[in-house]
């Protein structure tokens, strides 16, 4: 538990913070000329926070590929978004976003699957930090591990320790955002076009008098007479409405809308990165890379940065593939967390395995074909 730092709103940001930006940089690289990819990639690169204390301790990385080494087969990453806004503490946010990115080993494709913010499992000890060990929500490792100023490296450590003894996978790279560097890159793109496929109301912003502000005090549990709703339908966003529609929570199937949002959000940015007008605009290019280097923080597993990044290239003519976790609907667990169910655990040991395409050809149901598909 967070003890005495209780005091400040906790707001739940996107997974896609985390890979959007990555995305974004893998569709710029993809498609540039030699002369363009050194420049941008340098760019990028030397904004970048690194570190080998996630992976390369306790042997949380991958055992089949020796450190420094891309792998020439398939690939896992954990990718970890923060809200870590202006006033707070390195210390004092939860990886509220949990996403193993699976990449197939022609690596031009990758799976997304998103980890419930609120399952139950055991955090394991770790001597070096002094933690004991603990059974609480996945969400809290990270907040755990970052105590005693160990900061971003401790609380990556200890959530790849989480996951990992949630989920048996072994990851080649792991990487953590936060919510201003997201923000940066919408802003860079200038908004992307997006569905809402069900109308829903936003517990941060409300309207009055016809202008649109910021809620401030305790999220409602039913939205105010002065709601801001989004309706259904198809529409160019602005940057703060399409993160607000990430964000949003309050439906039928809760966390998993969000996720579903999320991942939604996720394809219409890749599409915008790729598209001739970013490409075709060297200082959009140059304000996304910047945005995104300042933000993202990575252990690549001893690989240098550039070889990392340059390596998954073809992921930018790819496709990124939204699973649907536990059904698409809260599975009760302990303490009123979350559980996860058995097609989840098998979905977990496939991608572990690297049989996550078998798997999924036997299980249609967890595909969201297109990220607007209902639970």
């Amino acid at each position: 538990m967070k003890g005495k730092k209780t005091s400040k709103r906790h707001k739940a940001p996107m997974w896609a913070k985390v890979l959007t930006s990555f995305g974004a940089i893998l569709a710029l690289v993809g498609v540039g000329g030699i002369v363009a990819v050194k420049y941008f990639l340098n760019q990028l690169t030397s904004n970048i926070q690194t570190t080998s204390s996630v992976l390369d301790n306790d042997g949380l990385g991958s055992k089949t590929v020796a450190a420094g080494k891309l792998p020439a087969g398939a690939m896992n990453i954990l990718m970890l978004g923060l809200d870590t806004r202006t006033g707070w503490s390195e210390d004092d946010a939860r990886s509220d976003t949990i996403l193993i990115l699976h990449i197939t080993a022609s690596h031009d494709q990758a799976y997304m699957i998103s980890i419930p913010r609120d399952t139950v499992t055991k955090i394991p000890a770790d001597d070096e930090m002094g933690f004991r060990g603990t059974t609480d929500k996945i969400n809290s490792a990270y907040f755990f591990g970052a105590q005693g100023g160990r900061g971003w490296q401790g609380g990556a450590k200890l959530s790849t320790k989480a996951v990992h003894e949630l989920t048996g996978i072994e990851f080649d790279g792991v990487t953590v955002i936060d919510f201003n560097g997201f923000k940066g890159i919408l802003e860079a793109m200038g908004g992307v076009r997006l569905c809402v496929d069900k109308r829903m109301w936003s517990s941060h912003y409300v309207v009055n008098n016809g202008k649109v502000e910021y809620a401030h005090g305790a999220d409602p549990k039913s939205p105010p007479r002065n709601a801001l709703w989004f309706e259904k339908g198809c529409r160019d966003m602005q940057p703060w409405e399409a993160l607000e529609f990430s964000r949003l929570r309050h439906s039928t199937n809760g966390d998993y809308d969000r996720q579903r949002h999320q991942q939604q959000l996720l394809r219409a940015m890749a599409k915008k990165a790729s598209s001739a007008g970013i490409m075709g605009n060297p200082t959009k290019v140059s304000k996304i890379l910047s945005a995104a280097g300042k933000s993202l923080k990575m252990d690549t597993h001893n690989v240098p940065v550039e070889n990392f990044i340059f390596g998954l290239k073809g992921l930018a003519a790819g496709d990124l593939i939204p699973i649907k976790t536990n059904g698409g609907t809260f599975a009760q667990g302990e303490n009123g967390g979350e559980g996860i169910t058995k097609d989840t655990r098998d979905l977990f040991e496939a991608t572990s395995a690297d049989r996550l395409p078998e798997f999924l050809g036997r299980h249609p149901e967890m595909l969201i074909s297109d990220g607007t598909a209902t639970s």
